[in-house]
């Protein structure tokens, strides 16, 4: 979200405004072209009574509590107590589109000389990346890993190996449900239509993994079958 307005600062706080391309970070999709080099102005307003001394702006992006990209980009400056100060600098994100596509968590920050974050403010970032970047390929392996869950769980289903534990069987089920939930997210984020948060996360994730585990909780027991084969067969044998 856009940090607060100056006057916010008073209490004895630092907090961080920025924006790129003229537009404020937080006001709307923070949009990232590898295509384009994007001028990035911060301003960091020092409402403590000591002196902030930045090295470091970074910015990056996160989902599933992975970091896909991150810029480091050195602009040393200190910010004396109760005032503000502004800089700007050319971001160059050439090769970010082999690194994450989407909607994405991006967090900007300034970071002092021990690399202890002094101030941050974050928004949703669109990047124009590639499907092949890491992110898209993330994307993929965690799809087919899934596929492949389900596939397993299915054929034991299906041939009856199973095991005769009801919670046992569910077990059997939870990774290809965790797997549908990071699917879920991954894909929203990949098509535009949701970021990644632990608001969106967790209740595709935990949804999905609960479903999971029902309908593993729920599959008959694999002897059912065959007691039933060995019934008819002395039924059989009886009336002969």
């Amino acid at each position: 979200m856009l940090a607060p307005p100056a006057a916010s600062a008073e209490d004895g706080s630092v907090l961080l405004e920025a924006d790129v391309d003229g537009r404020p970070v937080g006001v709307g999709n923070l949009v990232l072209d590898p295509s384009d080099t994007a001028k990035v102005s911060v301003t960091v307003r020092n409402g403590t009574d000591t002196v902030q001394r930045v090295k470091t702006v970074r910015i990056s992006g996160t989902a599933l509590a992975l970091t896909f990209f991150a810029y480091d980009t050195t602009v040393p400056f200190d910010v004396p107590p109760r005032s503000a100060e502004t800089r700007s600098f050319p971001l160059d994100p050439s090769d970010l589109g082999s690194q994450a596509i989407g909607l994405l968590p991006v967090t900007i920050e300034v970071v002092d000389v021990r690399r202890e974050t002094i101030a941050s403010v974050g928004t949703t970032g669109d990047v124009k990346g590639s499907l092949w970047s890491v992110y898209g390929a993330f994307g993929l392996a965690v799809l087919v890993l899934t596929a492949l869950s389900w596939t397993a769980a299915l054929i034991a289903l299906a041939r009856r190996r199973l095991p005769a534990n009801r919670w046992q069987r569910a077990m059997r089920f939870l990774p290809a449900g965790i797997g549908t939930g990071l699917v879920a997210v991954i894909s929203l984020s990949v098509l535009r239509l949701v970021a990644p948060s632990p608001a969106a996360e967790i209740p595709f994730i935990v949804g999905a993994a609960a479903v999971a585990l029902l309908l593993g909780y729920v599959t008959p027991h694999p002897g059912e079958r065959r007691g039933m084969s060995d019934l008819d067969a002395d039924t059989v044998r009886i009336r002969l």
